[in-house]
């Protein structure tokens, strides 16, 4: 619509405007994206554990700059992991070697005070090989992919340990529940999201978490709690549509959960 000057009237000048404005509006969250990687659960894949691990062995100093190497080796993996993915190592250059070095940086930093540490390098390496060549065949997603992942993440529990100057072997117990918990989610959250219709994955969660929740009560019965709900809620909430959202709501209160089953034991 063209106003008498001949100049577009009001509304259509806002309406030309409007895509713009969201644009700017979307802005923020696209630098973000480009730093933080949008994946919540990750996040409590490293959080949960480590904070399970400082329950079991107690703090230490080594211990920050032990978080500072694991997230920015977690940031580094995931940009390094997208670029094999994506084909586009240019596009991440920057993340890649800003993660590179806050993780080469803090990561030397530990190995100076806890040079025992490097008897995990193999395995980290090992974990990340798989990881990547799932990103090559652009199968991120992969059931065995996110075991792998589960795997890695646990290792941070007797890490924590071992810079507090405690064996390794103290947060066993913790670490297996732990591992038990976050293997269980990824079938979970599969089951409920990406494969909502798949019965055999259904399945497995089902028998997966009623297994994890006997070995639980059979390693501490206090873990019996926490783990009947895992498995109460693989089984109902799977009826109902969830969002990704609301799916990850209800994961923090069992990630809050587990956290207090361990101080409880411990």
């Amino acid at each position: 619509m063209v106003s008498n000057t001949g100049s577009p009237a009001p509304e259509a000048r806002r309406r030309r405007t409007r895509p713009r404005h969201a644009a700017s509006g979307r802005a923020p969250a696209h630098r973000r994206r480009q730093w933080i990687p949008p994946q919540h659960g990750a996040w409590a894949m490293l959080l949960v554990p480590f904070l399970a691990g400082l329950l079991t062995a107690g703090f230490s100093w080594p211990a920050l700059p032990l978080l500072v190497t694991w997230i920015a080796g977690y940031l580094l993996s995931y940009y390094a992991l997208l670029s094999v993915k994506t084909r586009r190592l240019s596009r991440f250059r920057r993340q890649v070697l800003v993660y590179g070095g806050t993780a080469a940086a803090a990561g030397a930093v530990v190995l100076l005070m806890r040079p025992e540490l490097l008897v995990f390098a193999p395995i980290f390496a090992t974990a990340l090989l798989v990881n990547g060549l799932f990103a090559t065949r652009r199968d991120d997603r992969a059931l065995l992919n996110g075991m792998v992942s589960v795997a890695a993440a646990t290792l941070i529990l007797p890490m924590v340990a071992m810079v507090a100057g405690e064996s390794p072997w103290t947060t066993t117990e913790a670490a297996a529940i732990t591992f038990l918990y976050f293997a269980g989610t990824v079938l979970f959250v599969k089951s409920c999201i990406r494969e909502r219709d798949s019965a055999r994955l259904f399945g497995a969660s089902v028998g997966f978490h009623a297994g994890a929740a006997a070995l639980a009560a059979w390693l501490n019965p206090l873990y019996a709690l926490p783990f009947t709900w895992y498995l109460v809620r693989a089984v109902v909430l799977r009826r109902r549509r969830y969002s990704a959202k609301q799916i990850g709501i209800i994961e923090v209160g069992s990630s809050v959960l587990l956290l207090v089953a361990v101080a409880a034991t411990t």
